[in-house]
């Protein structure tokens, strides 16, 4: 099994979100003082006492309502309770047991699920006496807490382990190479994950949106171990109308997040677009590997330049990221499919490429001798030494006498030289300028 989901649901306005930020230990949901702040479910990997869980944010719950976008965040809570391991069902402390709450606590108790009631804003002693009024909703023992004033988080994060079943997976990740699959719906993502793997772990279906969650397949190989991440087709904004793929778009973009390689695969039949380069570009912007898989290259009538404009094509589309390598496959008749694991190991073994800190100076003198940085108002950039501090992705430290003057296409000139010397093929790597005083490595 995997990891445990924790959401949290309940009425507008009682602190969902609150609580969220506390125990993911960041800002993430928007707080405000007004219902409705939150619509959609926001993700976040947490962790208590060597515990690893997904914790779930969700927007307010009201079951007896006309309006639009209420509804619509009824639905999407909905869809969150039913994928959930743990679901915390806050109301107000303050204000008592509501028929509101009433009504959502009916719609818990039919989902069948491990509910732990929360009773928030409990922060003056005074406030206490309202706790006993919530044990007539039915639901179990209330738990107080404060999560404005952090008061009962750490009580309430020990009853939630507790619900844990012992299948599941909350333990820190595991050491397989993980491989998100994405893409536009109907692409042939899980088609490729089924040649890959051997077996129909999979649903296929010509039916674009049939992969609604992000599967993982463990499998080895080659006495290597690889974790598919399938996930469901990402469609364009303005298209996401049905509230169940909002859910999968979201599942998605936590996919890539989880990845060390994306594959991206691309229809062939249609060709490289918007959504496309949208895709590529939420690879490229975590830092993830990527490959690029055009799938259906069996359904192209071809000459000798059709492989060459295809992919000068996707290289001027998705200019950003030249590192990817690209390959042509067929998911129908297993055309070259063999060769996507061969390719996700070697951009693997990139994104785990260290360089030593004298051939890395060495690279960064050359490249100093042959362009000299520009002067910029007056003073000229000088570069003292570079290391490499971190892989997977990599990433560079390089000490300068200002890093501010230092131009984005003297960086990117920085970045080629690096590359021509290692390739670092399928990843981007990170560069960072640092004045030569800085610490905090």
């Amino acid at each position: 099994m995997g990891r445990p989901i924790v959401t949290i649901v309940g009425r507008p306005n009682v602190g969902k979100s609150t609580l969220f930020n506390r125990i993911a230990g960041k800002r993430i949901s928007i707080t405000e003082d007004t219902p409705g702040v939150t619509r959609d479910r926001i993700y976040a990997e947490c962790e208590w006492l060597d515990n690893y869980f997904t914790l779930i944010d969700t927007g307010g719950i009201e079951l007896s309502t006309t309006d639009t976008i209420f509804a619509q965040m009824r639905i999407q809570a909905e869809i969150a309770i039913d994928m959930a391991d743990v679901v915390l069902f806050m109301v107000d402390g303050k204000e008592g047991v509501t028929a509101a709450d009433t009504e959502v606590a009916q719609m818990l108790r039919k989902a069948k699920k491990e509910i732990i009631l929360v009773v928030n804003k409990m922060d003056r002693f005074v406030d206490e006496n309202n706790l006993y009024g919530f044990y007539n909703l039915g639901i179990g023992d209330p738990i107080s807490i404060s999560s404005s004033e952090a008061l009962g988080i750490g009580d309430l994060l020990d009853e939630i382990i507790s619900k844990f079943d012992e299948k599941m997976n909350t333990e820190e990740e595991d050491d397989s190479i993980k491989i998100a699959v994405i893409g536009k719906p109907n692409a042939g993502k899980s088609s490729i994950i089924n040649r890959i793997i051997g077996e129909e772990r999979v649903i296929v279906s010509d039916i674009p949106g049939t992969t609604r969650d992000a599967i993982d397949t463990k499998f080895k190989s080659s006495s290597k171990e690889y974790t598919l991440i399938d996930t469901a087709g990402i469609r364009k904004k303005s298209k996401v109308l049905e509230s169940v793929e909002k859910y999968s778009v979201l599942r998605a973009f936590t996919a890539v997040e989880r990845a060390d390689v994306c594959i991206l695969v691309i229809d062939a039949d249609k060709g490289i677009t918007e959504q496309d380069i949208r895709i590529a570009g939420y690879s490229h912007d975590n830092y993830k590997g990527m490959i690029i898989v055009v799938n259906k290259w069996d359904l192209i009538e071809k000459d000798n330049k059709t492989f060459k404009e295809f992919t000068d094509d996707i290289r001027q589309k998705i200019a950003y990221a030249t590192y990817a390598p690209i390959m042509t496959v067929s998911a129908l008749t297993g055309q070259r499919v063999n060769k996507i694991l061969d390719a996700v190991d070697e951009v693997y073994s990139f994104r785990n490429l260290r360089i030593s800190t004298g051939v890395l100076n060495d690279i960064l003198t050359e490249a100093v001798l042959m362009n000299q940085p520009a002067t910029v108002k007056g003073k000229r950039l000088k570069i003292f030494y570079g290391t490499q501090v971190a892989v997977n992705p990599p990433k560079f430290l390089i000490f300068v006498n200002d890093k501010e003057i230092v131009h984005f296409s003297y960086q990117r000139y920085i970045e080629n030289k690096i590359r021509e010397a290692f390739e670092y093929k399928g990843t981007p790597i990170v560069i960072e300028f640092r004045n030569r005083n800085e610490k905090n490595l």
